[in-house]
């Protein structure tokens, strides 16, 4: 201020006398300064701020604290140690510490310093003058203290990229001087605070990528000054508040990868200073508003992921600054506005799966900014502006799966700077644009799918950064070049479905980095080339449909790689190689439709991995190796038309695995193989045959029964059946009474014995009384939960950890029946450790109130989640997807992956619970079951929940039975057909889990039990009139191409789990595995 009076003198006479009053001023003011510096009050103010810092720092995990080494003790503190006590004990000269004149902390910066520890350490109330705090970048976590509110004077509050969690403090909201405030990128949860909206001078306000959900609160509206609202990264779900068009001062609006329904409103309109507008990765929906195109100051916008319909506003065409247009993967219809050709500074424009129709505008040959062009997974036809690409710097063109006609532009690499090229699945015809030859730039091309013509050798260059290029099923000709061999970077090279001629040049040795080569049906000759045997990085290769001859180059037998060979439909000849049997990762190959003879090389038979094999069309001979029991993942095999003899080895017993088999016309005989695969196959796979029998249409039996044999052998079976069965119960009540009679003393010791086991580092006896203080005895009052076994407890414990503690339900009357269960859930989760089941921290066995003890899940059970109607509509398709993937898993592992198998028993909906990402967490094993092998303990009485549980019991099979007996023309065989639904009624197997998870995965997509509508799935007939619409839970928008495709595999899936057959479902290992390959089964 004196320097200001001193520059702004006033002219005159009075000069003179105004210097002396001036210089006056400013040494009362040094003077004032010094004795504040020597003053014992703010000596004592800035002592308790060093204080108040050194206790902080204290609190931090020692490795962290490197940055504040300048940080130390007084000079009369016994824990100084530094040699320059003046210096570094004054806090004002410390790292990161910002003074004022009178020595006060009012600027903390301390941003990517690499601290770790809490805020709960830091004295807030010390720094009444603090006004600035830039924390970002560390590891801070736990919670927000709501002491925070004792900054009074804090302007710039900055704790984002931490690992802070818990609830926003509603304290915060009394910080009214605050005008930055950044908590982005840490855990926080709970609902954006109204309070929010009482900070009246805030210009910025960053809360992304945190778990917040609820609502945008309205009170938000009420921040006239507001020019940032970055919202990204949450759970925020409901509307869009309208009142936020009023914010006039925005510049930044980013909502985005939320849960926002509803439309965009119009009242965006007014924010005439908005140059970013992220809404993209929601579920809105309606049509794009008008008004939007009075936003001139817009550069970026993004409305792209929703489920928007209607066309494209021309107004649009009217934001001239936009350099960036996001709208695809939404519903929108017509055509493309010719106004977009005004948008001259666009650079990245991309329109891709929407359903837009009609011509590409001639107006976009203005667009010389233009980069990026997406307009790919749409219904555009007609011809692309040839102008396209003359003066622009394209470096991705995507313009595939549409319905364009034409030329494709002939220099759109004429800048030499295009980088992405996709224009396949159309209907282009003629030459290849001359401007690709010499594009020196490519690093991915798709043609695919067009009628391009052009010489191969000819129209193609030297691409030293190329990575991928796909020419297949167009009408190209010429020799294979050696060009390709000259491309370094290449590693997929596909040509399929063209015309080329001549043999492959010895230079393809030269691609040694490529995973996939496809030449197939083109009409390629000679030999194959043992120089493909130096392609060791080879994953997928396809020479079928050409006209190769000779044998296969052993070389071929290196590519250890390899997972896909097909060789048929060529004039290969010989023998297969022996060493193809080192081609472990192979899961399909074809050698069908070539001349092969001699026998199958047993060595072939160790490919354990291979899913599909096709030899058929050859001319083997000879047995089949028993060793093809090794083939455990085969699913297809197809031996037709050969010339292999003898008998079908009963090996193929053990592969469970296989699905289809095809063994018609060879010279097989004897029985077929008591396999799935062969029983189902119609006669057409098993026909041409000389001497095949057994129990299948269209075949004659091995042995020719008469009518009294059947009749001899009904009469002489059941008697025994019956016998067994009487047997098998009063075996159950020897076993009942026996138990019975055991000592009640010693029943009783065991009873008494309380044990509490810990599986962390706590002590157990002291686990016991904390959970007990914490439910204050099991009162309801802390109870979440009942079910037929016990009462869920939410115990948090002193130290902040919350459990879920289950407490079994104390009946005298089956006191045995309870320790079954208890020891049963022990037993079970002691064994098994995976993600998606609940762990077990412990147990209790005291006789009063024995319980377990869980880790605590927020979200509760899954079929809370659905029946509430908000929370269904939180469970978007890829949680619920999500949810029938993390079920699959931990049933695979159990079923599949344990010492012990263990079966579940009672999978529902109840017994699935979620955590705070909605990943699902299997509970409950109160009934599962160690299913061992050749154990009459697998037997057992029917457990589970009903609507979840297979249908058969053995009460509807005798009454079948009876039935059946006193039927006329009764037939002996399928009397046996029930006898094997009696083993797996009563028997404990894991299809029984399986049946169950096909009930919860319906249950899952439908957002509700099924019902009887399981009862359909078993008519084919009734299940074609059956869209995947009528099955979805129409809480939810249908969902987009990619999720309706793995929602249709779950469908599926779920309707194989529902055979009434056992043996007919797959297994949870098949499940799991479809669902991580996210494929459609047929």
């Amino acid at each position: 201020m004196a320097f200001s009076l001193i520059q702004h003198k006033p002219a005159g006479m009075g000069s003179s006398i105004f210097q002396k009053v001036c210089v006056l001023l400013i040494s009362t003011v040094f003077f004032v300064d010094l004795v504040s510096l020597s003053n014992p009050v703010f000596i004592s103010a800035s002592s308790q701020e060093a204080t108040a810092l050194l206790q902080w720092k204290d609190s931090l995990q020692n490795e962290s604290q490197s940055n504040l080494s300048s940080w130390i003790s007084p000079p009369n503190s016994p824990n100084n140690s530094s040699p320059n006590i003046n210096q570094t004990s004054n806090p004002c000269m410390w790292f990161g510490i910002f003074c004022n004149p009178g020595g006060s902390v009012i600027k903390l910066e301390l941003n990517n310093s690499g601290l770790e520890g809490t805020l709960h350490g830091f004295s807030f109330s010390t720094f009444p003058n603090l006004s600035y705090v830039n924390l970002s970048g560390n590891n801070l976590f736990d919670s927000i203290p709501s002491q925070i509110s004792y900054l009074s004077k804090l302007i710039y509050l900055d704790l984002s990229s931490n690992k802070l969690s818990g609830k926003i403090p509603p304290e915060i909201g009394l910080l009214t001087e605050l005008e930055v405030l950044n908590l982005g990128d840490n855990h926080l949860n709970g609902s954006i605070l109204e309070e929010i909206g009482h900070l009246k001078s805030l210009s910025k306000l960053s809360l992304f990528s945190n778990s917040l959900d609820g609502f945008i609160p309205v009170s938000l509206t009420n921040l006239s000054k507001l020019e940032y609202l970055h919202l990204h990264n949450n759970e925020l779900f409901g509307f869009i508040p309208p009142e936020i068009g009023n914010l006039s001062n925005l510049v930044e609006l980013s909502i985005h990868s939320n849960i926002l329904i509803g439309s965009i409103p119009p009242t965006f309109g007014n924010l005439k200073r908005l140059t970013s507008l992220f809404l993209y990765n929601n579920s809105l929906s309606g049509s794009i508003p008008s008004e939007l195109g009075n936003m001139g100051s817009l550069v970026r916008l993004s409305l792209q992921t929703n489920h928007l319909n209607g066309s494209i506003p021309p107004s649009l065409g009217d934001l001239g600054n936009l350099t960036l247009l996001y709208l695809y993967f939404n519903n929108l219809s017509g055509t493309i506005p010719e106004e977009l050709g005004n948008l001259k500074r666009i650079k990245n424009l991309q329109l891709s799966r929407n359903q837009l129709h009609g011509y590409v505008p001639n107006s976009f040959v203005n667009l010389r900014n233009l980069n990026v062009l997406y307009l790919r997974d749409n219904q555009l036809s007609g011809e692309i502006p040839q102008g396209i690409g003359d003066f622009m710097n394209l470096t991705i063109l995507q313009i595939d799966t549409n319905q364009f006609t034409g030329f494709l532009p002939q220099n759109i690499c004429l800048s030499g700077s295009l980088q992405y090229l996709s224009a396949s699945n159309n209907h282009f015809t003629g030459r290849v644009p001359k401007s690709l030859k010499n594009c020196s730039s490519l690093v991915r091309v798709r043609l695919e799918g067009n009628q391009l013509t052009g010489d191969i050798s000819e129209d193609f260059g030297v691409y030293p950064t190329l990575n991928y290029i796909d020419l297949s099923y167009n009408r190209l000709f010429g020799k294979i070049s050696s060009n390709w061999g000259q491309c370094p970077q290449l590693a997929t090279l596909k040509i399929g479905g063209n015309n080329l001629t001549g043999s492959i040049l010895l230079e393809i040795g030269k691609l040694t980095q490529v995973h996939v080569l496809d030449l197939s049906e083109n009409r390629i000759v000679g030999a194959i080339p043992k120089e493909i045997g130096k392609l060791t990085s080879l994953e997928r290769l396809m020479l079928n449909g050409n006209q190769f001859s000779g044998s296969i180059p052993l070389e071929l037998g290196s590519l250890t790689d390899l997972e896909y060979l097909d060789l048929s439909s060529n004039r290969l000849k010989d023998s297969i190689p022996s060493n193809f049997g080192d081609l472990l990762k192979l899961n399909y190959l074809n050698l069908s439709h070539n001349n092969f003879s001699q026998t199958l090389p047993v060595p072939l038979m160790s490919l354990f991995q291979i899913s599909e094999m096709d030899l058929s069309f050859n001319s083997l001979n000879g047995e089949i190796p028993s060793e093809i029991s090794k083939m455990q993942s085969l699913e297809k095999l197809n031996l037709s038309h050969n010339y292999f003899s003898s008998f079908i080895p009963t090996a193929f017993e053990e592969m469970r695995a296989l699905l289809y088999i095809d063994i018609s016309y060879n010279d097989f005989q004897g029985p077929i193989p008591s396999n799935k695969a062969f029983l189902d196959a119609p006669l057409e796979a098993l026909q041409g045959n000389k001497g095949l029998c057994g129990n299948v249409t269209g075949l004659k039996r091995c042995n020719n029964s008469t009518k009294k044999s059947h009749k001899v052998m009904f009469l002489t079976v059941f008697p025994i059946m019956g016998a067994l069965l009487v047997l098998f119960a009063f075996f159950r009540v020897f076993i009942a009474f026996k138990r019975r009679k055991k000592d009640p003393e010693s029943e009783q010791s065991v009873m008494h014995e309380v044990e509490f086991l810990s599986m962390t580092t706590v002590n157990g006896r002291t686990m016991y009384q904390e959970i007990m203080k914490a439910t204050k005895g099991f009162d309801d009052l802390y109870c979440i939960g009942k079910g037929g076994c016990g009462s869920v407890y939410k115990a948090k414990l002193p130290f902040g950890v919350i459990f879920a503690v289950k407490k079994l339900h104390q009946a005298h009357d089956d006191r045995k029946g309870l320790q079954k269960e208890f020891k049963n859930e022990i037993r079970a989760l002691t064994e098994i450790r995976h993600r998606n089941i609940v762990k077990l921290h412990g147990f209790c066995s005291h006789p009063e109130h024995p319980f377990l003890v869980y880790e605590y899940f927020e979200r509760g059970s899954l079929a809370k989640n659905l029946e509430n109607e908000d929370s269904a509509k939180v469970l978007d398709w890829n949680k619920r997807l999500n949810i029938v993937k993390g079920v699959a898993y931990a049933l695979s592992y159990m079923h599949h992956d344990c010492v012990v198998p263990i079966i579940h028993r009672d999978i529902s909906s109840r017994n699935i619970l979620l955590d705070s990402q909605y990943d699902a967490h299997v509970s409950d094993f109160g009934t599962a079951k160690l299913l061992m092998k050749l154990d009459t303990s697998n037997w057992s009485s029917l457990v589970g929940t009903y609507g979840y549980v297979a249908p058969g019991s053995l009460f509807f099979f005798l009454l079948i039975l009876d039935t059946h007996i006193y039927r006329r023309n009764a037939c002996f065989d399928f009397s046996f057909l029930f006898l094997a639904e009696l083993a797996y009624t009563i028997k404990v197997t894991e299809k029984c889990d399986v049946y169950s998870f096909g009930v919860l995965a319906l249950e899952v997509l439908m957002g509700k039990h099924p019902g009887d509508f399981i009862c359909s799935l078993s008519s084919p007939s009734a299940m074609k009139n059956v869209q995947l619409k009528d099955v979805l839970d129409r809480r939810l928008p249908f969902p987009q191409h990619v999720l309706e495709e793995e929602l249709n595999t779950v469908v599926k899936l779920a309707r194989k789990c529902l055979d009434c057959q056992p043996q007919s479902r797959p297994t949870m290992h098949f499940i799991s595995n479809v669902l991580k390959a996210q494929i459609a089964i047929s």
